[in-house]
């Protein structure tokens, strides 16, 4: 069982806020395996429910107080797992929780698109809000040592970081088990549940988006190419990123006249993912896009750190129009960090337009040789 960074604060949320525990991520990162952890260890009467069953799915959707009661019955704490598959789901939690403030409610979702969009407004003031992401190097590290780390990093890079690609030990067996995985994002999550009318594009934007990872993206050509208005395309952007396979960086500007803000980046939550997408999986020795793959996985290890942490960080890349560019760049209290990401041992210099115009700012390189400090 790997350690969760979040579990402590879920734990004291739980059974202490008095609020409602909405728990978002991707499929397949643990959500359910750490809840169930929770609620053995808590001791307390409690009821786990799968909301894929239309038993419950009929019990927790018709604003029926009675019929909610008569299924929780004496228990103390209720686990809605996949909330988003019951309808008004928002709105049953809180006719329940008002009726019973004693019961502690905790419920995850694999898409904040669909559960978000039920919870937001009836559950106003009465929720609290965490996100579990792949597993983190920080957590591993309670596991292995640094140099154990280190001489798995390729793995991680090509593999990713879902709990069970760590276990497996067989390498078709690790790509076998993301070819699955990534099936199960795009057909049970994303086409299922949203209508999408053209699901061939909509793979074949992942795939393009994939090949783009960590570039500028331009939505007027990815519409050209698969033959869909820019409006389309932007809104299977955002459904994509709402239902945790992919994610934006915006350009930080304070000079518009040099400085690129107006396109985005784009970021898989997972490098086997990817990886599974564009069915590459290539040694990192051989690899042609070991630059775009450091980034991408950098970035994610920073993300869920300073989401573990709880830290108000925002983040963005930095691009003159010049070409000059920086890879991380976070904003945290007024304050800014530059971070250049290298596939290698190289130290660079800061860029000297940089300096120019941000003096005030700290400046780091994330390299393969001192990964493991900067991102613990």
């Amino acid at each position: 069982m790997i350690t969760r960074l979040i579990e402590t604060q879920l734990k004291e949320a739980l059974l202490f806020s008095g609020k409602i525990i909405v728990l978002y991520g991707p499929r397949q990162v643990g959500k359910t395996t750490l809840i169930e952890k929770l609620l053995s260890e808590s001791k307390l009467p409690s009821l786990q429910i799968n909301a894929d069953e239309q038993k419950y799915v009929q019990a927790f959707s018709k604003a029926d107080l009675r019929s909610m009661l008569q299924v929780i019955d004496d228990k103390q704490i209720v686990f809605i797992d996949e909330a988003q598959n019951i309808p008004d789901i928002g709105l049953n939690l809180k006719i329940l929780h008002d009726a019973r403030k004693d019961l502690k409610v905790i419920i995850s979702g694999s898409s904040s698109l669909d559960l978000a969009g039920q919870i937001k407004e009836p559950l106003t003031g009465r929720t609290r809000t965490y996100q579990l992401f792949p597993v983190s190097i920080r957590e591993l590290r309670h596991q292995h040592s640094i140099f154990e780390l280190k001489e798995r990093i390729s793995e991680f890079l090509i593999y990713g970081m879902y709990p069970e690609v760590l276990t497996i030990q067989k390498t078709g067996e690790k790509s076998r088990h993301l070819d699955e995985l990534a099936s199960s994002y795009l057909y049970k999550d994303i086409l299922k549940l949203n209508n999408i009318r053209y699901s061939d594009k909509l793979f074949k934007l992942l795939q393009l988006l994939a090949l783009q990872m960590g570039s500028l993206v331009s939505v007027v050509k990815i519409a050209n190419a698969l033959d869909l208005s820019s409006e389309t395309v932007n809104n299977y952007i955002d459904l994509l990123e709402k239902s945790f396979v992919i994610f934006r960086r915006t350009g930080y500007s304070r000079n518009k006249a040099k400085e690129i803000s107006k396109m985005d980046k784009i970021y898989f939550f997972d490098n086997g993912i990817r990886n599974a997408l564009l069915q590459n999986f290539t040694p990192w020795d051989l690899r042609s896009d070991k630059g775009a793959l450091w980034e991408n996985f950098v970035i994610n290890e920073r993300m869920k750190n300073n989401s573990y942490d709880q830290k108000l960080v925002r983040s963005y890349f930095w691009r003159t129009y010049n070409g000059t560019e920086i890879d991380i760049i976070e904003e945290e209290n007024g304050k800014l960090t530059a971070i250049e990401l290298k596939a290698n041992n190289k130290i660079t210099g800061v860029p000297p337009s940089w300096v120019q115009d941000y003096p005030e700012a700290s400046f780091q390189v994330a390299n393969m040789e001192n990964w493991t400090d900067f991102l613990m």
